[in-house]
């Protein structure tokens, strides 16, 4: 005899097996998951460098649960912006911890997804057939920094009013009156004002979110149809078994949802280190300056945007002309869009490239690291001088990789994927 247990979970199985049948005769529910989880097929060797993709899923679910909390106690008006952070901070209940999360957050995401980024460039994730792959990601990154910088000015302190001038003002070297008039329908009035925070509020929480939302499922779905890539750059799909399986690939489900839990729970325990110990991180995270109450009257001593700004702020200050700076800090992100066709070489990994290749992206790395450095620190000739150095490193990158590439001598690709270099 069953016991009373027993046949309780039997007929709560038989339930939710029903409603399971229910759903999917009205919603492809299951055939999803097969699709894109249990029945999708990734290569056996994913190594540290395929972490950032899920977990900057996870970041942008905490960037808008904690905001959808935030906006709740948040007041777009510049008489009540800045009390209304305090009040958040102060006396909203777990309000310090929410804003903390999403300040964090924001920084996180940018960790997370310059690491992601950095992990195509080495094992050549954005070429044939992942171009379309690359652009959705890139439009991603864009949507990413429009975000961040909507929500700059939001805080209303000294550094998130006077910041956002200054890169609204940008706009303004586009010649022919043409940039004038921009600047003018950017802000909404003929300066910084109570429309211009409503506005930028209105497009941080709900214009570029669901532009961001939007991308992510096209670039997961674009993913999915080309598959992933590897760190040997071997296309899995092209070695099938006679049941039509990949040789080379195990289900997303259960391996690497595994994996990926590892992942979060490093990262979240880093994360929450952040979040209690160094929220502001000794003013990189939170300026120091943005605990003052926007004032148009006092310009900060040194102006200059959030960390994960600064490396094209540098490209922009390195040029004398401000025109010529503007479109050089437009062309340092316009290059890693065509990044796929630039790129010749015959191999897609870093594993099997030569050193000319090698040498070329780590000088790229450390041009980007430095010029983030450089966009951080106040004016002086020598800075500008290595700002000019680090600038012509990141842009011959990109301008001679179609000769490079072509000259490097690379090594045998493997016809199976492996599991170390």
């Amino acid at each position: 005899m069953k016991s009373e247990r027993v046949q309780v979970l039997e007929r709560v199985t038989e339930r939710l097996q029903a409603l399971l049948i229910w759903i999917d005769a009205r919603f492809p529910l299951s055939k999803m998951w097969r699709e894109h989880i249990s029945e999708y097929y990734a290569p056996k060797n994913f190594n540290f460098w395929y972490y950032f993709g899920s977990l900057a899923m996870l970041v942008l679910v905490i960037q808008i649960v904690t905001g959808i909390f935030l906006t709740m106690s948040y007041k777009p008006s510049s008489a009540e912006a800045f009390a209304s952070v305090e009040y958040i901070m102060r006396d909203v209940n777990w309000g310090w911890l929410i804003r903390y999360m999403h300040s964090t957050g924001a920084s996180a995401f940018f960790i997370v997804v310059y690491l992601h980024m950095f992990r195509a460039v080495l094992y050549g994730s954005y070429k044939k057939p992942r171009e379309l792959l690359w652009l959705f990601g890139m439009l991603i990154y864009v949507a990413l920094m429009a975000e961040a910088f909507f929500g700059y000015l939001l805080p209303w302190g000294q550094m998130s009013y006077w910041g956002a001038q200054v890169i609204v003002s940008l706009f303004g070297a586009i010649p022919f009156g043409i940039g004038e008039a921009l600047v003018e329908w950017i802000r909404g009035d003929y300066f910084i004002s109570d429309i211009t925070l409503n506005r930028f509020f209105a497009l941080h929480v709900i214009a570029v979110p669901f532009a961001l939302v939007f991308l992510v499922i096209a670039h997961i779905l674009a993913l999915h149809e080309v598959g992933s890539n590897n760190p040997d750059g071997i296309e899995i799909k092209e070695n099938k078994d006679a049941k039509g399986i990949p040789r080379d690939g195990i289900p997303f489900h259960p391996y690497y949802t595994v994996k990926d839990i590892m992942g979060v729970a490093v990262f979240l325990a880093a994360f929450s280190a952040v979040v209690f110990f160094a929220p502001e991180m000794g003013g990189y995270f939170l300026e120091h300056a943005n605990f003052e109450p926007a004032n148009s009257l006092k310009t900060p001593e040194h102006i200059a945007p959030i960390w994960y700004f600064t490396p094209f702020y540098a490209i922009l200050r390195a040029v004398p002309d401000k025109l010529l700076g503007v479109l050089l800090m437009g062309a340092a992100i316009v290059m890693l869009f065509i990044l796929p066709w630039l790129d010749r070489s015959p191999v897609k990994s870093i594993r099997y490239r030569g050193w000319i290749f090698r040498l070329a992206v780590a000088l790229f790395a450390i041009s980007f690291v430095a010029l983030g450095y450089l966009g951080m620190q106040p004016v002086s000739a020598t800075l500008t001088l290595a700002a000019r150095v680090f600038a012509t490193i990141y842009f011959l990158f990109f301008l001679l990789m179609p000769f490079y590439t072509r000259w490097d001598r690379t090594k045998k690709v493997p016809d199976r994927v492996t599991y170390h270099d």
